[in-house]
């Protein structure tokens, strides 16, 4: 039965991360761009040479997370600088740690006049370097295809770009994303200007999510918790029959 018990708790650690992932969804809900985050499992075969014709145990295990690709509704906020993307592109900010890739659209302009994220971290334009705009340009205008313009004419072009390999995508906090693969741009962004996109989560649906995946994790503590019993018992029964003998 040790077997059994080292299977339950390999489901049961990989069952509290799962967990974890659902809370985590749902404190985002309402975070602009927020992508809900899915744990990987997959089965760890060990071979067991010593049981009767051989044979395997299977582990659970959870290598790790990934993003549902679908996107957020679209709300429209008013706000010049909030942008929706309408397709499978990525925003890139400029961050202390480099280039990042992001849905979140929610921007502002900096007192240095560039386009920036919450975090100061300024949108990218398509050659790679911060939209910089005057104290002159007041009426800012985003086509769809990223082009911004004023009433000074254009200033840039906002680059939005989709990474070779979407699974090579790591998340860095709940908004930013570093690709481990080349870029290319989106030829055609389908950008939304005064509109941002919410988070993809369905509260409800992650809720009941949730609350599945604690009634497995409460059954498989009882489940060891049970195991440790019985086998305090046994050890209890061969200490007391060792004394009497």
């Amino acid at each position: 039965m040790e077997i059994a018990s080292s299977v339950a708790l390999s489901r049961l650690i990989a069952q509290q991360r799962a967990v974890e992932l659902s809370a985590a969804n749902i404190a985002n809900a309402t975070t602009p761009g927020y992508r809900a985050q899915r744990l990987q499992f997959s089965d760890w075969l060990v071979r067991q040479p010593g049981r009767a014709g051989g044979g395997t145990v299977s582990y659970a295990q959870a290598p790790g997370t990934w993003r549902d690709p679908r996107s957020g509704p679209v709300t429209h906020s008013g706000n010049p600088l909030d942008l929706a993307i309408g397709s499978n592109g990525f925003f890139t900010v400029q961050t202390p740690s480099g280039p990042r890739l992001t849905r979140a659209g929610h921007f502002e302009l900096s007192p240095t006049g560039n386009i920036v994220d919450p975090a100061g971290n300024a949108l990218l334009n398509d050659t790679g370097q911060p939209l910089q705009l005057s104290t002159s340009d007041t009426a800012i205008a985003v086509g769809g295809d990223g082009t911004v313009s004023s009433e000074n004419g254009q200033i840039g072009k906002i680059g939005v770009v989709a990474p070779a390999r979407e699974d090579s995508l790591l998340a860095e906090g709940d908004l930013l994303l570093n690709t481990g693969s080349p870029t290319q741009a989106v030829a055609a962004p389908k950008i939304t200007q005064g509109a941002i996109e919410e988070s993809d989560v369905q509260p409800v649906v992650e809720l009941t999510r949730m609350l599945d995946g604690e009634k497995t994790f409460q059954f498989l503590a009882q489940f060891l918790q049970a195991e440790g019993d019985r086998q305090q018992a046994a050890i209890d029964k061969i200490g007391t029959a060792r004394t009497n003998s």
